[in-house]
């Protein structure tokens, strides 16, 4: 598992603390952030990769910092948005596919790379169809075979079942979870956190508690009822 450091990091905008100064090493392979809506758990999320980048402290993947030595990091750290259409941007499934591939592999070897990601989540089928006749599942599942194409070290889900039904929302949980990856899954499934290793709740742009996955959402309903 890749070692992740929260350095004293935090984010300020236009005066406003979006996520206070946060100490945090994240060493488990399966790790939920949870909290209410505007808490600053995606802002967390976000800071692992270096898609958000902190006002102050640094953050670190195995000791590499997110903002001078993000390129290396974002080859290591893969993200899933909630909303699949934010990543999703080429005309067909596997053209998409072979787009995340274009740093990894010459473009000859591309097409068949893609075809063997789509096989694997049942999407083969669905190679040259276009991202907008897909259900809202398999659109999810092929954002999250864009990303895992790669074989990034770490995987973070920002809330990737909000949007789905029950059915697809069990299906997408289940393969996160059996990523071999280490998992980063910012959630409002409390079902989904509690099979994790360990739960940050994070409320007020702070991490108010950081434990063991049960105790920690029992802690978080406890604070909301």
């Amino acid at each position: 598992m890749a070692e992740i450091r929260f350095e004293g990091a935090g984010v300020t905008a236009g005066g406003r603390t979006i996520l206070g100064p946060t100490e945090l090493v994240l060493r488990e392979q399966r790790i939920a952030v949870i909290g209410g809506n505007g808490s600053g758990k995606s802002t967390l999320a976000r800071l692992v990769n270096g898609l958000v980048e902190p006002t102050v402290g640094q953050v670190l993947v195995d000791g590499l910092d997110t903002v001078r030595q993000g390129a290396q990091v974002r080859r290591r750290v893969g993200f899933c948005f909630t909303d699949p259409s934010a990543q999703l941007v080429m005309p067909t499934c596997v053209e998409d596919v072979e787009l995340s591939l274009r740093k990894r592999l010459p473009r000859a070897e591309r097409r068949a790379a893609a075809l063997a990601t789509l096989e694997r989540f049942g999407l083969a089928d669905r190679a040259d169809v276009s991202v907008h006749a897909l259900s809202g599942g398999q659109r999810q599942m092929l954002a999250l075979a864009g990303v895992l194409a790669v074989e990034p070290d770490v995987v973070i889900a920002d809330e990737p079942t909000t949007l789905l039904d029950l059915a697809n929302t069990r299906r997408i949980g289940d393969l996160l979870l059996s990523l071999p990856q280490q998992l980063i899954l910012v959630t409002h499934d409390l079902d989904l956190a509690a099979r994790c290793d360990r739960v940050l709740v994070v409320e007020d742009g702070a991490v108010r508690y950081d434990g063991a996955a049960r105790d920690a959402v029992a802690d978080y309903v406890g604070s909301v009822v």
